[in-house]
This record gives structure tokens, C-alpha cells and sequence, in this order.
């Protein structure tokens, strides 16, 4: 049996997902509705908005926080773009993947859709969370290392996936959608260099595509079924090795890897996030600091700091830069949303400047590493700050009171309806209680 036929077999067969699971899948359903309308306030996915409006279809779906009915499709690449658009979204650490990015949209457009029940909603989403955070894991760092963003890559098979379970396909159909989805994985991180916002883009293209998949499938179109491990297939071409199955398919449906997402406490990349919480932990005078230096993760070093990390261009590129951000951090004690609406601030900027990375000795994903800062004031001291990984972790305490809390943030006034919504979500007979409060947030 392929990787395909058993996730296949698998996605149509889940019913009752364990408590757990379900709790798990309804806290990254609400973090990922809060960061839609953060970005939707902010204008952060405007462009991809416009196209969706443009490109129309029949009124099938509204995509989060918006009123406007849409082709399914178009639905999802809207709500993709506005998931991910704050990089204020969800991540699983072993796979250096936002897993709610590419999954929660077409959940809402397709569930939306079909009039599917709130259950095979729930259920529909922990099929694709699970699938992308095991795609992703399989190969750590072996999609980055190639200039390849694994969101984009994995979130289109996953959002396939979802699509097909939520379409009723037939096992055959659906490992004929994993082919085909896996076809148009991709994703260049070559943002990196330019601070361009095509990062934001692809997790609305990996649900746009997915769904694509599913209908394409559906109506008769052939994939792969060995496009995951094959020859030439999925790993072997995006990450430059083979990957046997049991790296994909070992425990699944008894191990869940989407109990171990992160939800971001801070609007930028992962990476940063044990610097930042550590660099939080020290009170001083911003004008007393001769030097900073930040241990990193061997292969955090590429993605987060690249020669502008001390002058990003870009909002977007700041949130990629750990001079900057651990600057912003030491000058105004917080990272928000607010924080990138400049980046040309004189105060972080030079502070920015004095701001050097150390490659460290960190085994294992460089996503779940300690946080080490040493501040050199200019009257000789040193302070270090340290934390052991950073917040917002599956084991985290208080999880789930902090997620509540950054939604509520995030969804302004109308927090408490979609806070509702979701709770109720696994008794409901249909997404348009979410999908209402969700419009009545804009």
C-alpha cells in the first residue's frame, strides 16, 4: 500500500476522533479564525481578496470574516491568504508547518459548500491538520534547505484531502486528488531576499489547488498513487530524498501530531519566538546596550538571519529578522501586530544594528529549542536570559486560556459569538453560526 492509499483509506474512515483530538482541532479552528480577521483589519491580503472577488463563481461560500458569496475555490484562496497573511498563524514544530493555514479554509469554503454538519466539519479538519503535520515531519527542514516553503508544499496535499472527504470521494477518487494535489506542490521561499509577500500567498494557493484536486478527481482525472514516495515523486523532488512510508504513516490514527501545534504568541516566524520570549524576560535601558548576541538553531540561521536582518525593507521581511525583532522586543517589550507598521524606526533600527546571531550546538527541530540572549551593557555587565522553548507550546500551561484570550484580541467585538460558535461547532448541524459571526467581526 502506498502513502496515498493509506492516508486515503484513513481520511474516509475517520468518524469519532478521540476528545483530545477534537479540542486540539477546535483551538487551531479558533486561532486561525482570530489571525483571518487580524489580517482582514489590516488590509494584509488585499490583493488576494480583490482576485477572489474577481474571479466570482457561483455563490457558494463566503471566506472568513467577509459577506461576500463565492466559488468555493475562490472562497478558500481568499481564506488562506488572510490565515497566514500576519504570520500570525499556528505552527507544528517538527515540520516547520502552519498546519491551519491551508486546512481551516477549505474546511469553511467546501463545508460551507455542501452543507456539511459541524462534526464532519471537525472531522474533515483533523484529516488535514494531522496530514500536514505528518507530511511536514517526515522530512524536517529537508523542504527549507532547498529553497522550498513546506506550508505550500504539504498544505496542498492536505487540503486535497480535506476536499475529498468533505466531497464523499471513494478511496480510489481520493488517492487520485492526493496525485494530482501533489503535482502543484510548491512554494519558492525566495521572499526571503526581497521581503515580497508571495509567502502569503501560498497557503491560499495550496487550498485554492486542493480543492481543485478533489473535483478534478472527482470528475474523472488520474493521479499517482505513488506521488508521495515515488522516483519522482513528492519527497524526492521538493525535499532531495527519498522518504520510506512508515516516516509518513507510523501511529497514524492512534499518535496525533496536531496535539503538538504551537499557536503563536507573536506575529512573525517561529524561529524567533524562544529568542523573543527570553529577550522579553530582561528589563533595561535600551541605550545602555554595547552588544546583543542570540544563540540559533543551525538551520534557523538561513531563514532568519539573512543580511537585512538588521534593516528589513519590508513589514513581511521584518517578520523573518531576528536583529529586528529581538530589538522591537528590548525597546518596547511587546511584539503585536503594531510592531511591523514600521520598520524603519531609528530606535530599533540602531539597536538592530548591535544585534549578532551565534549558531549553537541544538539538536532536534529548530522550532522547539531553548531561547538564549546575552545583553553586553556599556558599562561592562552582562545579563542573559533564557527560556527552555517558547510559549504557546501544546504543553504550555494555561493553553487553552491563552488561545481564548488571542482570539478574542483578534477578533474584536464580535470574539465572544465566534468563540461560541466554535465550542458548539461538533453539535452543529451546519458552519453558518461560525460563518455569520465570523462576518459579523468586519
Amino acid at each position: 500500500m502506498t502513502v496515498s492509499e493509506a492516508l486515503a483509506e484513513w481520511a474516509m474512515s475517520v468518524t469519532a476522533p478521540p476528545p483530545r483530538v477534537v479540542d486540539a482541532a477546535l483551538r487551531h479552528l479558533l486561532d486561525g479564525c482570530g489571525t483571518a480577521v487580524a489580517a482582514l483589519r489590516s488590509d494584509a491580503a488585499g490583493p488576494a481578496l480583490a482576485v477572489a472577488r474577481g474571479l466570482g463563481g457561483p455563490p457558494e461560500a463566503r471566506s472568513p470574516g467577509t459577506g461576500t458569496r463565492l466559488g468555493a475555490p475562490a472562497a478558500a484562496l481568499a481564506g488562506g491568504v488572510l490565515v497566514h497573511a500576519l504570520d500570525f498563524d499556528d505552527t507544528h514544530a517538527g515540520g516547520l508547518v502552519h498546519a491551519t493555514a491551508p486546512v481551516l479554509p477549505v474546511v469553511l469554503a467546501v463545508g460551507e459548500q455542501l452543507r456539511v454538519s459541524g462534526a464532519e466539519a471537525v472531522a474533515a479538519a483533523v484529516v488535514g491538520l494531522e496530514t500536514i503535520c505528518r507530511l511536514g515531519g517526515a522530512a524536517p527542514h529537508a523542504f527549507h534547505a532547498r529553497g522550498v516553503h513546506a506550508t505550500a508544499a504539504c498544505g496542498v496535499i492536505a487540503a486535497a484531502l480535506v476536499a475529498a472527504r468533505l466531497h464523499g470521494l471513494t478511496q480510489a477518487q481520493t488517492v487520485d486528488a492526493i496525485g494530482i494535489a501533489a503535482s502543484q506542490a510548491g512554494g519558492l521561499l525566495e521572499f526571503l531576499h526581497t521581503g515580497s509577500s508571495t509567502k502569503q500567498l501560498h497557503t491560499g494557493f495550496a487550498a485554492h489547488h486542493g480543492i481543485l484536486a478533489a473535483r478534478l478527481a472527482a470528475a474523472g482525472a488520474s493521479g499517482p498513487a505513488s506521488a508521495i514516495e515515488g522516483a519522482s515523486g513528492f519527497y524526492a523532488a521538493l525535499a532531495g530524498r527519498r522518504v520510506a512510508p512508515e516516516a509518513v504513516l507510523d501511529g497514524l490514527g492512534e499518535r496525533f501530531e496536531l496535539t503538538r501545534i504551537t499557536v503563536k504568541p507573536y506575529p512573525a516566524c517561529q524561529l524567533l519566538h524562544a529568542p523573543l520570549d527570553a529577550a522579553a524576560t530582561l528589563r533595561l535601558d535600551p541605550a545602555d546596550v554595547a552588544a546583543v548576541v542570540v544563540d540559533i538553531h543551525p538551520d534557523a540561521e538561513a531563514i532568519v538571519c539573512g543580511p537585512d536582518q538588521a534593516a528589513p525593507r519590508t513589514a513581511y521581511q521584518a517578520k523573518f529578522a531576528l536583529a529586528w525583532c529581538v530589538a522591537a522586543m528590548l525597546v518596547d517589550r511587546a511584539v503585536t501586530v503594531d510592531t511591523f507598521t514600521r520598520v524603519d524606526r531609528p530606535d530599533v533600527s540602531a539597536l538592530a544594528a548591535s544585534v549578532r546571531h551565534r549558531v549553537a550546538d541544538l539538536a532536534g527541530a529548530a522550532a522547539d529549542q531553548p531561547g538564549r540572549v546575552v545583553v553586553t551593557l556599556r558599562d561592562g555587565r552582562t545579563l542573559t536570559a533564557e527560556v527552555p522553548r517558547s510559549g504557546g507550546g501544546p504543553d504550555s500551561p494555561g493553553l487553552a486560556d491563552t488561545v481564548r484570550g488571542k482570539a478574542l484580541a483578534n477578533l474584536g467585538a464580535g470574539g465572544p459569538a465566534v468563540l461560541a460558535a466554535v465550542d458548539a461547532l461538533p453539535e452543529a448541524t451546519d458552519l453558518d453560526d461560525l460563518l455569520d459571526a465570523l462576518g459579523a467581526t468586519a
